[in-house]
C-alpha cells in the first residue's frame, strides 16, 4: 500500500514540474500585446539617433521580451523592468557619441499600460516636455529611478530623482503620495515661478533636497524656511540678489549645504557657522566679502569648504590658522593637521603669502584650486610629496615659482593642470610616467610647449584638446607621442593656430585625418604614425585654401591610408622628411614632386624651423624614419637629413625622371610597390644620395651608367625586380653585397663575371671590350704604371749623374750628425 501511494505520489510532482514548465514556457514565449503595443508607441515618440532600440521591432524579434532594455516575469510575461538609462558621462566616454546615444523627444502616457512595471530608469537622456501624469497610475514598489524622467505613485516611495528634465509643473507631481520621500532632486529644470514648488515643504520625511540649477530670483525661497529636517541642501546656481537669511542658521541638523554660484551679497556671517553639524559647506562664486570668521572653529565635523571667488583679503596662513581649529580646538599654523581634507579651493580671492610645505603631508587631497590669488614665494616637490591622489591642482595667476626636478617622477596622476604666470624652470619633469586618461591643462597660460610623450595615457583625445573652444591657444609643441591614446582624432584643430610640431605618432589612434587639421598655418612637423585610415583629406589636398608650406616634417607611416597623392600636395615645398611608408596608397607617383624645393638644395640650416625649439623649451625635436635600411630615431642632426620614403604602398608606373632634380635628397626608398620601367637615367645627378632602395618592383632595364658617380651612396637595394646586363663599375656599386642584386638578370662584380656578349644588353661605357668580352680594368693597368713611374723619377737620377749621388749622401750624412748631437744634448 505504502509503495502505491509513492508511487502516486511521483506521478502527480512529475505531472505538476511539466504543467509549470508548460505554463512558463507558453507565458514566456510572449510577452502581452498589449504591453507590446505601449512599448511601440512609446518608441514613436523617441528621437534615436545611435539606433539603440533596433532589437524593439515586432518582425523580426516579435517577443518583447527580449527587446533592449525589457526584462519580463518568467511566468506571466509581463513586463516587471524597464531600463534605457546611460552611464553617468565621465573622462573615458566620446562625448560626440554619448550625446548621440542620449534618447530624445517626449515620454507618452502609453507607459502607464505596464500595469505591473516595478522598475523604471531613463536616466541621463534627454526628454524634454511636460511630464505624464498619467504615471502616477502605475504601482510601482521596489527599486525606482529616474534621473531625467518622470515618476510614479509609489507607497514606500524614499526617493525621487527628476534632474535636468526641463520639468513643466502644470499639474500637481504626479498627483503622487509623497509622505514618506526622502530624497527629492528637482535640479537644472528652470522653474518659471518658484510658487509651484510649495508643496514641497510639506514633505515632512525630506533629508536631501537638491534644488540646483532651478533658475531662481530674488531672495532664497521662503517655503523652505520650516523645513528644518533637512540634512542635505542644495541651492547653487540660481539667480539669489540678496543675503543669506536668518531663518537658515535654525537648520539644526544640516550636514551639506551648497550656495555656490549664485549672487549673495554681504559678508560672511559668523551665524552660519552655529550649525555645528556641517561637514560640508561651498560659498564660491558670491558677492560675498570679508574674511573667515573664527566661528569655523565651532565646526568639528567639517571635512570640505570651499570658499572661491568671495573676495576673502587675508593671509593665507590666516585662513589655515582659523581652520586649523576645526580639528585640533587650538590655533595653530600647521597645515598638516587636516589629514583627511580631500578638496582645498580658495581661488579668486586676495590671499597672499607662500604656500606652506605642509600641504605636501595632505596625503588624502584629491584637488587643490588656489588660482588667481597673491600668493608668492617657491613651490617644489616637498608641497606634493604625498600626494598620491592629488587630480587637480589649479595654481594659475600668482606669483610663483616652480623648482621641480626633472628626473623625480610624481606620485600623482593629474588630470588638471593649471600654471599661469608661474615661473617655472629651470628645469620640469620631461619623463613622468603618467598613466590614465589625458589630464585637461589649463590653456589660459598659452605654454610654448606641452609635452607629454613617453607616458602611459590612455583613452580618446576629445576632452584634452577640444574642452575649451571659445579660446584661442597659443601652443607651438604638442607631443602626446608613444603613448596608448585610441578612438578617433577630434576635429578641433581650428583653435590651436600656433602650432609649430604636433606629435600623435606611437598611439592607437583610429578612423582618419581630421579637416581642420589642414588650417594649422604654421605647422612645421606632423607625425602620425597611428592605424589611421582613408584618404589624406581635402583641407591637406587643396593647398590653395590650404597654408602648410611652412610644413618641413610630414610623416603618415604606418597607417591605412589610401588613394592617390593629389598634385596640389606637391605644393609644401619646405618639406625634408616626406614619410608615406606602410599604408595602401595607389596611383602613379605625381611628377609635381620636383616642387620640393628643400630638397633640392644641399643641407643646410632651417632657419625659422628651428625657433620652436629655442622658444619652447627643452624639447629637440625627433624623428623615427628608414634611413640605409634601418628605422633610425634622429634629432640633434634631424636638420640635416633629407628623406623620401613611399615605401610599402601600391605604386604603380614609372618612376618619374623628376625625382633625379631632388640633388639635396639623402634617402629614396620607393620599394615594396608595383613600380615599373627604367631608373631615369640621370639618376646620378643626386650627389648628396646615401640610401638608395627601389626593391621588390617590377623595374627592368639596365643599371645607369651614372650611378657609378654617386660617390656618398652607402647603402642600395636594387633586388627583386627585372633589371639586366652589367652593374656600372664603380668604387661604390662594388663595394656593396651580392644581396643587393639579387632577383635580377645582372652580370658583373660582384656578381659573377657577365660571359659573351649575350649577356651584355644595356651595357653602356666608355670601355671596349677585349678577349671574351672583358672589360679594360684601368685601375689595375695604372697601378704598375704609377709605380715603375714613381720609382724611377725618385732613383733614375742617382744612377745617372754621379753628382747627385755625392749630394744625396752628403744631405743623409749632416742628417745623421744632427740626429746624434740632438741626442746627446738631451743625455
Amino acid at each position: 500500500m505504502a509503495l502505491i501511494i509513492l508511487l502516486v505520489l511521483i506521478i502527480l510532482a512529475i505531472a505538476d514540474v511539466n504543467s509549470s514548465n508548460e505554463i512558463s514556457s507558453n507565458s514566456y514565449s510572449a510577452c502581452p500585446e498589449n504591453e507590446k503595443q505601449a512599448l511601440l508607441v512609446f518608441k514613436e515618440g523617441l528621437i534615436d539617433d545611435a539606433n539603440r532600440l533596433a532589437s524593439w521591432d515586432p518582425h523580426h524579434h516579435p517577443d518583447c521580451c527580449t527587446w533592449f532594455g525589457v526584462v519580463c516575469g518568467n511566468m506571466t510575461g509581463h513586463i516587471l523592468s524597464l531600463n534605457l538609462s546611460l552611464p553617468p558621462l565621465d573622462d573615458t566616454v566620446d562625448i560626440d557619441s554619448y550625446l548621440m546615444s542620449m534618447l530624445k523627444g517626449k515620454i507618452n502616457p502609453c507607459l502607464s499600460n505596464l500595469k505591473h512595471l516595478r522598475y523604471l530608469d531613463l536616466s541621463n537622456n534627454a526628454f524634454e516636455g511636460l511630464l505624464p501624469y498619467q504615471l502616477g497610475n502605475l504601482s510601482i514598489s521596489g527599486s525606482f529611478q529616474l534621473v531625467a524622467t518622470g515618476n510614479t505613485r509609489l507607497p514606500s516611495l524614499e526617493e525621487l530623482h527628476l534632474s535636468n528634465y526641463h520639468l513643466q509643473l502644470g499639474r500637481p507631481l504626479l498627483n503622487v503620495n509623497l509622505s514618506t520621500l526622502a530624497v527629492l532632486d528637482l535640479s537644472y529644470n528652470f522653474f518659471t515661478n518658484q510658487m509651484n514648488l510649495g508643496w514641497v515643504s510639506k514633505l515632512n520625511s525630506l533629508v536631501v533636497l537638491n534644488l540646483a540649477g532651478s533658475d531662481f530670483h530674488g531672495p532664497i525661497p521662503n517655503f523652505l524656511r520650516n523645513m528644518t529636517s533637512l540634512r542635505h541642501l542644495d541651492l547653487s546656481y540660481n539667480n539669489f540678489k540678496s543675503s543669506i537669511p536668518e531663518w537658515l542658521y535654525r537648520f539644526s541638523s544640516l550636514q551639506v549645504l551648497s550656495l555656490s554660484a549664485n549672487e549673495l551679497q554681504g559678508d560672511i556671517s559668523s551665524a552660519i557657522f552655529n550649525i555645528s553639524t556641517l561637514n560640508e559647506i561651498d560659498l564660491s562664486w558670491n558677492d560675498l566679502e570679508g574674511k573667515l570668521p573664527r566661528a569655523v572653529g565651532n565646526l568639528c565635523n567639517l571635512r570640505s569648504i570651499v570658499l572661491s571667488s568671495v573676495r576673502l583679503n587675508q593671509d593665507i596662513s590666516h585662513i589655515f590658522e582659523i581652520l586649523s581649529v576645526v580639528n585640533f580646538g587650538q590655533l595653530t599654523d600647521q597645515l598638516e593637521h587636516f589629514k583627511n581634507l580631500k578638496e582645498l579651493s580658495s581661488n579668486d580671492n586676495s590671499i597672499f603669502g607662500p604656500i606652506p610645505t605642509s600641504l605636501g603631508k595632505l596625503a588624502n587631497l584629491e584637488k587643490v584650486e588656489i588660482y588667481n590669488n597673491l600668493l608668492e614665494g617657491v613651490v617644489s616637490g616637498k608641497h606634493f610629496a604625498n600626494h598620491t591622489k592629488l587630480r587637480y591642482f589649479e595654481g594659475w595667476d600668482n606669483s610663483l615659482v616652480l623648482r621641480a626636478n626633472p628626473y623625480r617622477v610624481p606620485p600623482f596622476q593629474l588630470r588638471l593642470l593649471g600654471l599661469r604666470s608661474w615661473h617655472i624652470g629651470p628645469s620640469f619633469p620631461f619623463f613622468n610616467n603618467f598613466s590614465g586618461p589625458l589630464p585637461q591643462i589649463s590653456m589660459g597660460s598659452n605654454p610654448s610647449m606641452i609635452d607629454l610623450s613617453n607616458n602611459y595615457f590612455l583613452g580618446p583625445l576629445f576632452h584634452f584638446l577640444c574642452f575649451q573652444l571659445n579660446a584661442t591657444i597659443g601652443t607651438r609643441v604638442l607631443s602626446l607621442a608613444n603613448n596608448l591614446l585610441s578612438g578617433k582624432i577630434p576635429d578641433c584643430w581650428i583653435k590651436w593656430q600656433s602650432l609649430q610640431v604636433l606629435r600623435l605618432d606611437g598611439n592607437r589612434f583610429t578612423g582618419k585625418i581630421p579637416s581642420s587639421m589642414g588650417t594649422l598655418s604654421e605647422l612645421q612637423s606632423l607625425h602620425l604614425h597611428n592605424k589611421l585610415h582613408g584618404e589624406i583629406p581635402l583641407s591637406l589636398k587643396n593647398c590653395r585654401e590650404l597654408d602648410l608650406t611652412n610644413l618641413i616634417i610630414l610623416i603618415l607611416r604606418s597607417n591605412k591610408f589610401g588613394g592617390s597623392i593629389p598634385d596640389h600636395l606637391c605644393a609644401l615645398n619646405s618639406l625634408h622628411i616626406f614619410d608615406l611608408a606602410d599604408n595602401n596608397f595607389f596611383g602613379s607617383i605625381p611628377r609635381c614632386i620636383s616642387n620640393f624645393t628643400a630638397m633640392v638644395r644641399g643641407s643646410g640650416s632651417w632657419g625659422n624651423a628651428i625657433l620652436y625649439a629655442a622658444i619652447a623649451g627643452p624639447l629637440s625635436e625627433s624623428a623615427s624614419v628608414v634611413m640605409k635600411g634601418q628605422l633610425l630615431e634622429y634629432d640633434s642632426t634631424l636638420n640635416l637629413v633629407k628623406v623620401l620614403d613611399f615605401s610599402r604602398n601600391k605604386f604603380s608606373g614609372k618612376i618619374p625622371h623628376e625625382v633625379t632634380s631632388l640633388q639635396g635628397l639623402q634617402s629614396l626608398n620607393l620599394s615594396q610597390n608595383h613600380l615599373s620601367g627604367k631608373i631615369p637615367e640621370n639618376i646620378g645627378g643626386m650627389k648628396s644620395l646615401e640610401s638608395l632602395d627601389l626593391s621588390q618592383n617590377q623595374l627592368s632595364g639596365s643599371v645607369p651608367e651614372s650611378m657609378s658617380s654617386m660617390t656618398f651612396l652607402s647603402h642600395l637595394n636594387l633586388s627583386s625586380n627585372n633589371f639586366t646586363g652589367r652593374i656600372p663599375t664603380s668604387s661604390q656599386l662594388q663595394s656593396f653585397n651580392e644581396s643587393c642584386y639579387a632577383g635580377n638578370h645582372l652580370c658583373g662584380s660582384p656578381l659573377k663575371d657577365c660571359k659573351g656578349s649575350g649577356n651584355e644588353h644595356g651595357v653602356r661605357n666608355g670601355g671596349r671590350g677585349i678577349g671574351e668580352g672583358q672589360e679594360v680594368n684601368w685601375f689595375y693597368v695604372s697601378m704598375p704604371l704609377g709605380f715603375v713611374s714613381g720609382f724611377w723619377c725618385v732613383l733614375g737620377p742617382l744612377v745617372i749623374s754621379r753628382q747627385w749621388r755625392i749630394m744625396y749622401f752628403r744631405f743623409l750624412e749632416q742628417m745623421w750628425w744632427k740626429v746624434c748631437d740632438f741626442v746627446a744634448k738631451i743625455k
